[in-house]
């Protein structure tokens, strides 16, 4: 199911990647070497990771439905996303966004919304 801009790849490896101006499936390098950290104006970019249980086991079909849903609320978020990849082997969802208010929690609460099992990861901060 490519995007109206983009083309779906796919390779023999377990790594999946979702950018938002081009939607591509398939083999890549280490993540460190590919997620950017500045923006296009030199301010640094925030990250946050989400789990989505049982991603890798589900059907093709159902895979396919989740990956669109992921990418339908990323579109939405289009001039903030700056990055995002999906990652099957650990069921992680990885993404990139410019530095905006709320934005770590706005953005994973409507993916939640459109998929109920994912799962904000971050470190709990002592009381």
């Amino acid at each position: 199911m490519p995007s109206s801009s983009g083309e779906w790849y796919t390779g023999p490896a377990a790594v999946h990647a979702i950018e938002v101006s081009r939607v591509s499936l398939g083999p890549a390098e280490p993540l460190w070497k590919r997620v950017p950290t500045r923006d296009d104006d030199g301010r640094r970019l925030t990250d946050f990771m989400m789990l989505i249980p049982g991603l890798r086991e589900r059907p093709r079909c159902g895979l396919e439905q989740r990956l669109a849903d992921i990418h339908a609320v990323l579109a939405c978020y289009g001039s903030t996303v700056v990055f995002a990849e999906v990652i099957l082997r650990l069921n992680l969802l990885w993404v990139s966004v410019k530095p905006l208010p709320g934005i770590c929690l706005e953005l994973p609460a409507v993916l939640q919304q459109r998929i109920p099992e994912a799962l904000l990861i971050a470190h709990k901060t002592p009381a």
